[in-house]
């Protein structure tokens, strides 16, 4: 029996793996991750394979670098772990700091303070757990959440509230937050006219809801797990003008798009609008630990403030045991130090344009109905029967 065998034997009479069918998955030859340097994995069989998902979505500057590996090890020498709920440690402030500095700017209020979770869906849930608050005590509760048809956030229950995913969320629907699905902006089905669409739907949402709803939230520039549906930045620029107009928040979720990989530090930035609330994660550590943030906005914040003559206490009751683990902040600072000295924000925006233009034969071809990019995310459309 090969190694690989072995220990996939040993993973089905053991492992519950998540997004799997296990009826099907011994049958599918999976891999055996055994080790890993730069952007190739090897099995336990000695087999090299290019990590061509990164990881799924996060390694930034590729596995085992040392830079990275060192800070940890510096790191977990110091201190290893210690509590954030009412406590702090060096590396949970220097990373907030760094993350402050890094936030997207524009006429918008800044982004002053960060919240720390553990993953990409926690970081959207404690989002919204946010803006409800928020609405409760500026004074007007507001129950409902707009988010964008073909979304996806993640699979917490809020998380999977705002997606717009049947297969993944359909069978948790009785227990699910009250949302307003809009059309999106990057649906090709839509047609030519989708942006269009997209706005007037959600003019139209906002002037019949706008009163009981205290997010918009969505994906920036382009939905990764819909087939990255890329869109016009000015549906984001709507979206910010509406917000205001009916005072709910508007959240970006930039777990995916977020550090450097639509060519700027934040998708944000090419629409030059800046959230209320704005979720990060995977590249924030460039996939070496699990960590994620929600930066938000000085009024945000102001409002989890007790003030005299208060009857409750305004506290955000939301966090975890292993919330900004030092070892995680220091893994994210060495890789937004790194990132920040190689230049690899344009060097990813570069990288885009090259695969872009590799991709136009690929474009050409019968069986593509098409490519879409911003900046290295990238998405090929084929034909459901194989021609255009």
């Amino acid at each position: 029996m090969s190694a690989s065998a072995s220990w996939i034997a040993r993973d089905a009479a053991a492992v519950w793996h998540p997004f799997t069918q296990h009826a099907d998955w011994t049958g599918d030859d999976p891999t055996v991750v055994a080790r890993a340097e730069g952007p190739w994995l090897w099995d336990v069989d000695g087999r090299r394979y290019l990590d061509g998902v990164s990881s799924l979505w996060t390694t930034t500057l590729g596995h085992g670098h040392p830079d990275v590996n060192a800070a940890i090890a510096d790191q977990l020498a110091k201190l290893d772990h210690a509590t954030f709920l009412g406590a702090s440690h060096t590396p949970g402030i220097e990373l907030s700091e760094t993350l402050i500095a890094l936030a997207p700017k524009g006429d918008d209020p800044d982004l002053t303070k960060v919240f720390y979770a553990g993953d990409g869906s926690s970081a959207v849930e404690a989002a919204l757990k946010i803006a409800y608050q928020y609405s409760t005590q500026t004074g007007h509760p507001r129950p409902k959440i707009v988010r964008l048809n073909h979304a996806y956030h993640g699979d917490t229950l809020g998380a999977v509230a705002v997606g717009g995913h049947d297969l993944f969320h359909q069978a948790y629907k009785p227990l699910l937050l009250e949302t307003v699905g809009i059309e999106s902006p990057g649906d090709r089905a839509l047609g030519a006219d989708r942006l269009t669409t997209a706005i007037s739907h959600l003019w139209s949402v906002m002037h019949e809801h706008g009163d009981q709803v205290c997010a918009i939230i969505v994906e920036p520039m382009i939905q990764g797990a819909a087939g990255m549906l890329d869109y016009d930045a000015a549906f984001l620029r709507e979206a910010r003008k509406l917000a205001y107009t009916y005072g709910a928040l508007l959240i970006f979720d930039e777990v995916a798009t977020g550090i450097g990989r639509t060519g700027r530090m934040w998708a944000a930035e090419h629409a030059g609008v800046v959230p209320d609330l704005l979720t990060c994660g995977k590249g924030v550590t460039g996939g070496y630990l699990p960590l994620s943030a929600v930066l938000a906005a000085e009024h945000v914040y102001e409002a989890f403030l007790t003030r005299p003559g208060d009857s409750s206490p305004r506290t955000f009751f939301h966090g975890h045991t292993y919330t900004a683990n030092p070892l995680c902040c220091a893994a994210a600072l060495a890789n937004l130090r790194v990132m920040g000295e190689q230049d690899v924000v344009a060097r990813a925006d570069r990288l885009g344009e090259r695969l872009g233009k590799l991709l136009e034969p690929v474009a050409a071809k019968d069986a593509v109905t098409e490519v879409r990019r911003l900046g290295t995310m990238i998405g090929v459309e084929v034909a459901p029967d194989g021609r255009s």
